[in-house]
């Protein structure tokens, strides 16, 4: 069973992440899997430069991350071109690991799962929310980004009543670490049951 994790910049899907895999749960980190692709040398890191320019290059051969960041969402093209490099490689690299995990269940995190159609085998939406304002906030205090460049990215990503409406299941992040604790244990649960009874369902059922 695959649990998809997403939420808006700065709801706290990195810590909620952070939670199950204290849990025990094998998490498949989306973010994670493009920093790989894109490594000094890489064909991904290579064809990003061709397209979009060598200021995106530091002097030892690594991506100007904050740069690559700020131009996909200021400039639609370019994320165009870049997501057309990178999402096929990421897909596939997911994939690879889901069919290497030997996991009853486990939680893809990936922060475009509802806005891209790559992601059409997740069992479970797990969508973390968080009021706008908290949103902008924590992105504030963790990016130490511009308050527009933050309202910017918001509204490139899926507008949060979408992301809510498609959600199966919904953790809301407005409190403290232990109610975002409890909320995490309560779904831990609930998915443990599911995947349990998933697994004693036979194919004839």
């Amino acid at each position: 069973m695959i649990v998809g994790l997403t939420g808006g910049i700065g709801s706290g899907k990195t810590t909620v992440s952070g939670m199950f895999a204290a849990l025990g749960v094998e998490i498949i980190d989306a973010d994670q899997i493009s920093r790989a692709l894109v490594a000094p040398g890489s064909i991904a890191l290579q064809q990003l430069i061709a397209l979009l320019g060598q200021e995106l290059m530091t002097a030892d051969g690594s991506l100007q991350r904050q740069r690559l960041r700020q131009l996909i969402f200021t400039d639609p093209l370019a994320r165009h071109q870049a997501e057309a490099i990178l999402h096929p490689l990421i897909r596939s690299a997911i994939v690879q690991q889901i069919n290497d995990s030997t996991s009853s269940w486990l939680i893809l995190s990936a922060p475009l799962l509802l806005e891209s159609k790559a992601y059409d085998f997740i069992d479970r939406i797990l969508v973390v929310d968080a009021d706008e304002e908290l949103q902008v906030q924590r992105t504030l205090e963790r990016d130490h980004s511009s308050e527009d460049e933050v309202h910017r990215i918001m509204q490139i990503q899926l507008p949060r009543n979408e992301r809510l409406s498609r959600a199966t299941d919904i953790i809301r992040n407005n409190g403290n670490l232990a109610d975002l604790q409890q909320q995490v244990d309560e779904y831990f649960r609930q998915y443990e049951e599911l995947a349990r009874a998933r697994q004693n369902t036979s194919p004839a059922d």
